[in-house]
C-alpha cells in the first residue's frame, strides 16, 4: 500500500516560496510542489494566475468572516477539497469548465447532506 506514496516523485513534496502582494502588503506563501500544481490548475480553469487565485481566495475568505491565522493550511485544504470534489464528480474533471460556472450552493448542499 505505502509504495504508492513512498515511491512517488520526491519533487512533489519539495517546498517553494512565492511572494505576492495583497492589499499593498508583500507576503509569501510556502507550499509543496504538489499543492502549487493543484492551485495552478484551479486558477487556470478561471483564467487566473496562482497569485490572482490566492488573492481572490484571501479576499473572499475575509469577506466571509473567516480567521485566516494559518492561510497556508487553508490553501492546502482548498487543494484537497478541489481534488475530492473532482473525485466525487461534483467538480467536472474537464478543466476547460471554469469553477465560477458551477453551482456552488448545490455542491455545498449535496456535500452537507452526506455528513448529516
Amino acid at each position: 500500500m505505502c509504495k504508492l506514496f513512498i515511491q512517488a516523485d520526491p519533487a512533489l513534496w519539495d517546498s517553494a516560496t512565492r511572494s505576492l502582494r495583497i492589499d499593498g502588503m508583500v507576503t509569501s506563501v510556502r507550499l509543496e510542489t504538489f499543492f502549487w500544481t493543484v492551485l495552478e490548475e484551479i486558477g487556470r480553469r478561471d483564467g487566473m494566475t496562482v497569485i490572482q487565485l490566492i488573492t481572490k481566495l484571501y479576499h473572499e475568505s475575509i469577506d466571509a468572516g473567516h480567521d485566516l491565522g494559518n492561510f497556508t493550511s487553508f490553501l492546502r485544504v482548498c487543494c484537497g477539497r478541489y481534488l475530492a470534489l473532482q473525485l466525487s464528480g461534483e467538480v467536472p474533471q474537464d478543466t476547460r469548465l471554469p469553477i465560477r460556472s458551477l453551482d456552488a450552493d448545490s455542491i455545498l448542499s449535496a456535500e452537507q447532506s452526506k455528513y448529516h
